[in-house]
C-alpha cells in the first residue's frame, strides 16, 4: 500500500447538469459555467502537488481535468472505469419524467445502493469499479492522485474504501459540480480528511 492520500473531483457543470436531466453516462459538455469552475478548482488542486491525473473518459469530466493538467503540466491519463452509473432508461430524463415512468424510482434507487434504475447499474456495481483503480494506483506505487469523476461514483468509492457498510452509503450526500472529496490513509486504513470541497471564490 503507497497511496497516502486521493482526491475524488466532480466535473463542473455540464449542459445536462443546467438542463436538470439525468445524464448518467451519455456524453454531455461542459457549460461556461462549467470551465470557469474547473480553472478555479484546478489552481487549488494544483497546491496538493498530485503525482497522478486521471480522468473518467466521458466530455465532462476530461475537459475538466485538462484545466488540472495545464495548471501543472501533469499528464492527462483516460480511464473508462471512472465513468458515472448507468442510469439505463433514466438516462437524458428530467426527475419529473422519471416519477413518470416509475412512480417513487428515484427515492428507492437514493436510498438503496443495490438498487439499480431499469437496464442500469446499482452504485455498489460502480464503487467496485472504481475501486480497481484505486488498487491499481496503490500497486504502482504512487503516493497520491486526483480522480476526475463523477458524482454518483464518489459518493459510492468513499464509503467503499472507508469501509462502511452498504446499508450506511446512503448518509453520504451528494456532492456538487466542481467540488471534491479528499481521503489519506492512516496504516492501513482511510480516512475521510474532507468531503464535498470547494475551491475559493
Amino acid at each position: 500500500m503507497t497511496l497516502k492520500w486521493l482526491v475524488l473531483w466532480r466535473h463542473g457543470q455540464s449542459d445536462y447538469n443546467a438542463a436538470q436531466r439525468m445524464q448518467g453516462q451519455l456524453d454531455s459538455q461542459l457549460t461556461a459555467t462549467g470551465l470557469d469552475q474547473a480553472r478555479r478548482a484546478a489552481c487549488s488542486l494544483a497546491k496538493l502537488k498530485p503525482e497522478v491525473l486521471i480522468a473518467s473518459d466521458l466530455s465532462r469530466a476530461g475537459d475538466t481535468a485538462a484545466a488540472l493538467a495545464a495548471e501543472t503540466g501533469m499528464p492527462l491519463l483516460i480511464d473508462k472505469r471512472l465513468r458515472e452509473t448507468h442510469l439505463g432508461a433514466w438516462q437524458g430524463l428530467t426527475h419529473a419524467e422519471v416519477e413518470m415512468l416509475c412512480p417513487g424510482g428515484i427515492l428507492t434507487w437514493r436510498a438503496n445502493p443495490e438498487c439499480a434504475p431499469p437496464g442500469g447499474e446499482t452504485k455498489v456495481e460502480v464503487a467496485g469499479r472504481a475501486a480497481h483503480v484505486v488498487a491499481e494506483l496503490d500497486a504502482a506505487g504512487h503516493s497520491s492522485a486526483v480522480l476526475c469523476t463523477h458524482g454518483g461514483l464518489i459518493t459510492g468509492l468513499t464509503p467503499l474504501l472507508l469501509g462502511v457498510p452498504v446499508s450506511g452509503w446512503p448518509v453520504f450526500g451528494g456532492i456538487n459540480n466542481c467540488h471534491w472529496t479528499v481521503l489519506v490513509r492512516r496504516g492501513s486504513d482511510w480516512q475521510l480528511f474532507s468531503y464535498n470541497t470547494a475551491a475559493p471564490l
